[in-house]
């Protein structure tokens, strides 16, 4: 039903009926509304009376007629009644009559007063009949909205909306706080690929290095390495290096947390380096490394 069949039934059952800030109307309580009509009847002359008051208030028990006929919450009724008005009297101000079937026209005087005309037909009752549009002669206009439907977007929009929120401030921590404790990037070494433990191969790559730096690969080679221990390897790759020693010794504590046979090992003066011993042949130093870096990260380094 629309919101103006609304304002008319309310007005035959309560007999008065304000429209916020236009005016109220009161019908005769001699006039007598048949209950089961379904059509149109005679409205006597003098039935509806109309009170012109510009700073008249909202009608409470209009707007709970309305949300107990449509079914909507009273804050948006209450809404569609405001704007009812507001554009009621635009209407109004601009010359154009405001008709309302089964009250009667309201129409704005020379001297800016509402001047009433009753109707002279009563409305028939519409309380089971759905809600239709219908064009008519009249430039009339139905300010009333249809009842909204709870939108299944807004979850999901707030929670895109935390998700913005979590993602900005873990980026804001990342930049400001966490990216200053990162360590010093490892350089990446010249690798020295041998086909296996027995019998060192040297490739073209290796002729890059100096001779005593091929004596001494072949011979770690051949011979193999020991970790602190006392337990041999064969290559160890370097995969973080640390500024400070204590530095290097959180991270040699977070590293080994993880499982792994992790070395600390001092690079030079101001240098610090953890590796992993490896007891594999030192064919896999390139796939060992390349896993390794896939792991922490970084540029890892094979060290003989």
């Amino acid at each position: 039903m629309k919101l103006e069949q609304l304002i008319v039934q309310y007005l035959y059952n309560n007999k008065t009926v304000t429209l916020q800030d236009i005016g109220t109307f009161t019908l005769s309580p001699n006039v007598v509304i048949p209950a089961d009509s379904e059509k149109e009847t005679n409205l006597p002359i003098g039935a509806i009376e109309f009170d012109y008051n510009n700073k008249a208030g909202k009608d409470e028990g209009l707007i709970d007629f309305i949300v107990q006929q449509s079914r909507k919450i009273k804050p948006l009724a209450t809404s569609d009644l405001e704007s009812y008005s507001l554009l009621s009297r635009q209407f109004l101000n601009i010359g154009k009559p405001m008709i309302i079937e089964g009250i009667g026209t309201l129409q704005k005087s020379q001297q800016d007063i509402y001047e009433f005309t009753q109707g002279h037909t009563i409305n028939p009752k519409l309380e089971n009949q759905p809600v239709t549009i219908r064009e008519k002669a009249q430039d009339e206009i139905s300010f009333s909205t249809p009842a909204r439907e709870a939108s299944s977007s807004k979850p999901a929009m707030m929670v895109l909306l935390v998700l913005i929120i979590l993602g900005t401030a873990a980026a804001i921590y990342y930049f400001l706080v966490y990216d200053k404790n990162q360590e010093v990037p490892v350089q990446t070494e010249a690798l020295v690929p041998v086909q296996d433990t027995s019998a060192v191969q040297i490739d073209s790559s290796m002729l890059k290095l100096d001779s005593a730096t091929i004596a001494t690969t072949t011979k770690r080679a051949m011979e193999g390495l020991t970790d602190a221990s006392g337990v041999p390897y064969s290559f160890a790759i370097v995969f973080k290096e640390y500024p400070t020693k204590v530095a290097a010794d959180k991270g040699l504590a977070r590293y080994a947390s993880f499982g792994h046979k992790v070395l600390l090992s001092q690079k030079d003066s101001v240098t610090y380096k953890l590796s992993i011993p490896f007891t594999t042949p030192l064919a896999d130093t390139a796939r060992v490394r390349d896993s390794l870096q896939v792991f922490f990260g970084g540029k890892p380094y094979v060290e003989l």
